[in-house]
């Protein structure tokens, strides 16, 4: 049986039209700090036709605060939407597994077809810098591993 629960979740967005690259990566590493759930650019067109992106971010109610406060101190941005989402998700377990390339931390759920592991991404890329392979070396040893 699908172990899954249910919650809210905050969903805010900007369109953002005015600012660098450079600022917009940098934005994005400061709310992955702070607790993002989530959060990712999106390229768009506003008035007159120019391009832009929307940020959109996911996060807990508890860091909604943070989380605007962010996006206004590092971007050009002067106003946010905000909404409540209901989502689901599976609930997992975090664990570690041994490859050829070490132990690698990895996520596990359940569905009604089996189990499935999903590799985390930071511990992958530890080890395939480690061993100077190709991340997909590694995330194939995971699959191969976990048939």
């Amino acid at each position: 049986m699908i172990q899954k629960y249910n919650d809210e979740i905050i969903v805010l967005e900007t369109n953002i039209d005015d600012c660098t690259g450079e600022i917009l990566g940098c934005t994005l590493e400061k709310l992955f700090e702070k607790g993002a759930k989530d959060a990712f650019f999106t390229a768009i067109y506003m008035k007159k036709n120019r391009p832009a992106y929307k940020l959109t971010v996911l996060c807990g109610k508890n860091d909604m605060e943070i989380m605007e406060n962010i996006i206004f101190e590092e971007t050009t941005a002067i106003g946010i939407r905000c909404r409540t989402e209901r989502r689901t998700c599976l609930d997992r377990e975090i664990s570690q597994i041994d490859t050829c390339y070490g132990k690698i931390k990895v996520k596990c759920v359940e569905t009604d077809k089996g189990k499935k592991v999903y590799p985390e991404y930071e511990s992958a890329r530890q080890a395939a810098n480690k061993f100077s392979v190709p991340l997909s070396y590694v995330y194939n040893e995971i699959a191969k591993n976990n048939v």
